[in-house]
C-alpha cells in the first residue's frame, strides 16, 4: 500500500511545466535559458552563452523575423477556385512566411497534422530569403507585381559561406508560427534528405520541445539507382515527426490486407474473450538458444524447435488459453498464438520503415492525371506519393480534421486528403500554402498553377472511378487566395488594436480593391475562419455580408444612411444572436450627422461592437 504524500502542492514545478507549455525552446537539457526566454518576450540582447547551445549565424533575426506581424493581407480569387460556396478547403498562394502570420488568429490550435514537404538545401534548390523590414513588398518584387532590381528566391549555394545558416534561418521562423496552429494533440511531418536531417533534429527539439520527438521514419524512395555515387547508393529519405505536446494519442493502424491473410479470424467465439486471431508460434528468426526448447503436444510427443515465445512465457500463455494446438492430416502438429480483438481490436503500430511507397509512384500518378506522355517535361522530380502522405493520415489524425502544408508544390497533399475521404467518407479539410515560383515548363508558368489544375482534376478522377459510390458529399473544391500588400493605406499591423474609434477616419481604402477584398482582411483581423458561411443581402441598394450565422455584419458601400443602420440592427433579432459585431467602411456614412448617430441606433438594439476600417 502506497502512503500518502504528506507534501503540498510544488507550485514551482508547476510553474515550470506551465512555462515548458507555452515556450519549449527556452529549455535545454532540462534548464531554463532566461536569455531564450527574454527573446520570446521580445527582448534581444548580445551576449555570450557557453553553455550547450544550439545556434547558427542569424538567428537572432530569424526570431525577429517570426514575431514581426505581417503588413499583407489574402485577396479572395473566385474564379480561379472551385465550388467556392460551399468548400471548405483552401488554397493560398504566397510566401508562406506571410501567410502564416496571418493565419495565427483565425487558424490558431485549429489544425491537427502538418506536412511539409520544404527545400532540402541541396545547393540547387532555392531557399526563401526574408526580409525583416519589408517581406511583403519582397514577395510583390520576386512575384513581378511591381518593378524592382532585387531578387528575393535564389538558389543556396554549397559554397555560401552561410550555407546552413541560410537554411536554417528560412526554417525557424516558419517552423514557429507552425506550432502556433497545431492542436495541443496535433503532430507535424517534415521530409527531409541527408543534407539538413540532423539540423533539422536539433531545430524541432528547440521549437517543439526534446519530449515532443515522436520518431524518424526512414523512407525508401526507391530501390535501385546511385549509377553516379561517390560512395553509397542513397536509396531513402526521412521524415521526422513531432508532437505539439505530450497529449498526443499513440498512433494505431488497421492491419494491412496482405497481414490479414497471417492472421485469420477463427470460427470459435470466446465470449469472455472475444474472437481471435492466430499466428503459427514456430520462429524464423536468426538462431537464439533461450527459444529452442520442447514442448509436449496433445498426443504426448515432443517437439523441439525454435519458437517465438521463451519457456516461462509459453508456460503464462498457457495458463491464459493464449495458445492452441492443431494437428494436420499428415499428422504434424502446430502451435498458434491468439490474438484476441480486446487486445487492441486487430490494430498494429505504425512501422519507422517505409519501403512500400517509392518515389516513381508519384510520377506516373502525375503523368496519368496530366496525361503527360514519354519525353514531355515532368517538372516534380521530388514530388512525394499519394500513397506515402495518406498512411501518415491514416494513423495520426481523426477524419474531420484540418491538415496544413505550407510547402505544398504539387499539392500532393489535397489529393491525398480528397482519396482518403472518398474511401471513408471523411470530412478532412486541407490548406495548402505554396509561393508561385517560376517554373519551366510547355504549360504551366509557376508552381501554384500546377498545383491548382492537379486538386481539379485529381477531384474529378476520384469522381469518375467512383460510379457507384455516393460521393456527394465528398468536398473536391477549394477557395483560392492571394497574398498581397494590405487593402488599407495605413493600417495599423497591430492586431488587438482593430477596434478603432469609429469616428477617427479618412478615405484610407485602395481605390483598386473590391468590398471582397476588403471583406476578408477583416475576417483575418478578427480571427474568424476563411471557410465561414457568408451570406450577402441587399439592404436599399446597399450589400450587407453576414458571417457565420450573423456573429458578424460588414457594409462597405457609400452613402450609408440612419434608416440602413436600422435595418442592419434589426438582423441581430433577425438572426437570434446573442453577440454581434457590425463593420462600416470609414467614408460610408452620407455625412456627419450618420455616423454619429449610428453607434446609438445599434447600442439600442444590443450592438456594443461598431468598428470602420
Amino acid at each position: 500500500m502506497n502512503k500518502l504524500n504528506g507534501e503540498s502542492l510544488n507550485i514551482v514545478n508547476e510553474n515550470i511545466e506551465k512555462l515548458k507549455e507555452l515556450f519549449p525552446e527556452v529549455f535545454s537539457e532540462g534548464k531554463i535559458n532566461f536569455a531564450k526566454l527574454e527573446e520570446e518576450l521580445g527582448e534581444f540582447k548580445t551576449q555570450e552563452n557557453e553553455r550547450y547551445n544550439f545556434t547558427w549565424n542569424g538567428k537572432q533575426e530569424a526570431k525577429k523575423i517570426a514575431q514581426t506581424p505581417s503588413t499583407g493581407t489574402l485577396r479572395p480569387c473566385e474564379e480561379e477556385s472551385k465550388n467556392w460556396d460551399t468548400t471548405q478547403n483552401l488554397y493560398i498562394e504566397g510566401d508562406n512566411l506571410e501567410v502564416l502570420k496571418l493565419l495565427q488568429k483565425s487558424y490558431h490550435k485549429k489544425v491537427k497534422m502538418i506536412y511539409i514537404d520544404p527545400p532540402y538545401n541541396t545547393g540547387k534548390d532555392f531557399v526563401y530569403k526574408d526580409n525583416f523590414k519589408d517581406n511583403i513588398k519582397n514577395y510583390l518584387e520576386v512575384t513581378n507585381q511591381v518593378d524592382s532590381e532585387g531578387n528575393r528566391l535564389s538558389t543556396n549555394s554549397d559554397t555560401n559561406g552561410r550555407y546552413h545558416s541560410d537554411w536554417l534561418s528560412m526554417m525557424y521562423p516558419r517552423l514557429k508560427l507552425a506550432r502556433n496552429l497545431l492542436k495541443d494533440d496535433g503532430v507535424i511531418f517534415i521530409s527531409i534528405d541527408d543534407n539538413e536531417v540532423a539540423n533539422l533534429r536539433k531545430l524541432c527539439d528547440e521549437i517543439f520541445g526534446e519530449d515532443n520527438f515522436v520518431g524518424e521514419i526512414i523512407w525508401k524512395k526507391k530501390y535501385t539507382g546511385g549509377k553516379h555515387a561517390k560512395f553509397y547508393s542513397v536509396l531513402h529519405e526521412y521524415i521526422l515527426v513531432y508532437s505539439k505536446s505530450g497529449s498526443i494519442k499513440p498512433f494505431e493502424m488497421d492491419r494491412p490486407d496482405e497481414e490479414k491473410d497471417k492472421f485469420k479470424e477463427e470460427d470459435e467465439y470466446k465470449e469472455e474473450r472475444g474472437k481471435y486471431y492466430t499466428r503459427p508460434l514456430k520462429s524464423n528468426l536468426d538462431e537464439r538458444k533461450t527459444l529452442i526448447y520442447p514442448i509436449k503436444m496433445p498426443d504426448g510427443t515432443n517437439i523441439t524447435t525454435q519458437w517465438l515465445i521463451g519457456k516461462d512465457r509459453f508456460e503464462k500463455e498457457i495458463k491464459e488459453k493464449r495458445l492452441e494446438f492443431k494437428q494436420k492430416r499428415n499428422g504434424e502438429w502446430n502451435i498458434y498464438k491468439k490474438y484476441y480483438e480486446k487486445d487492441g481490436g486487430g490494430k498494429i503500430k505504425p512501422s519507422s520503415l517505409l519501403e512500400q511507397f517509392p518515389n516513381n509512384e508519384a510520377k506516373i500518378e502525375l503523368k496519368k492525371l496530366f496525361n503527360i506522355l514519354e519525353g514531355r517535361d515532368n517538372v516534380f522530380y521530388t514530388v512525394k506519393p499519394t500513397n506515402l502522405i495518406k498512411f501518415l493520415m491514416n494513423h495520426s489524425i481523426d477524419n474531420d480534421d484540418v491538415i496544413l502544408d505550407f510547402f505544398s508544390g504539387s499539392a500532393t497533399t489535397a489529393d491525398s486528403i480528397m482519396q482518403l475521404n472518398s474511401i471513408d467518407k471523411g470530412f478532412r479539410k486541407f490548406i495548402l500554402v505554396q509561393i508561385p515560383e517560376p517554373i519551366e515548363s510547355k504549360d504551366f508558368s509557376t508552381i501554384c498553377e500546377i498545383g491548382k489544375e492537379r486538386i481539379r482534376r485529381a477531384g474529378e478522377k476520384i469522381i469518375e472511378d467512383n460510379p457507384d459510390k455516393n460521393l456527394s458529399n465528398l468536398d473536391i473544391g477549394f477557395k483560392v487566395f492571394k497574398l498581397d500588400s494590405s487593402n488599407i493605406k495605413e493600417w495599423d499591423s497591430d492586431f488587438d488594436n482593430l477596434e478603432t474609434n469609429l469616428l477617427e477616419g479618412v478615405e484610407n481604402i485602395k481605390s483598386e480593391r473590391t468590398s471582397e477584398d476588403l471583406l476578408y482582411e477583416i475576417l483575418l483581423k478578427y480571427g474568424l475562419d476563411l471557410t465561414l458561411p457568408i451570406e450577402e443581402k441587399i439592404i436599399d441598394t446597399k450589400k450587407v455580408f453576414i458571417i457565420g450565422y450573423g456573429a458578424l455584419v460588414v457594409c462597405l458601400d457609400e452613402e450609408i444612411t440612419t434608416d440602413i443602420v436600422e435595418q442592419i440592427a434589426k438582423l441581430k433579432e433577425s438572426y437570434e444572436t446573442e453577440t454581434m459585431r457590425v463593420v462600416f467602411k470609414d467614408s460610408s456614412f452620407k455625412d456627419a450627422i450618420v455616423k454619429t448617430n449610428a453607434i446609438q441606433i445599434l447600442k439600442q438594439y444590443g450592438i456594443d461592437e461598431v468598428v470602420s476600417v
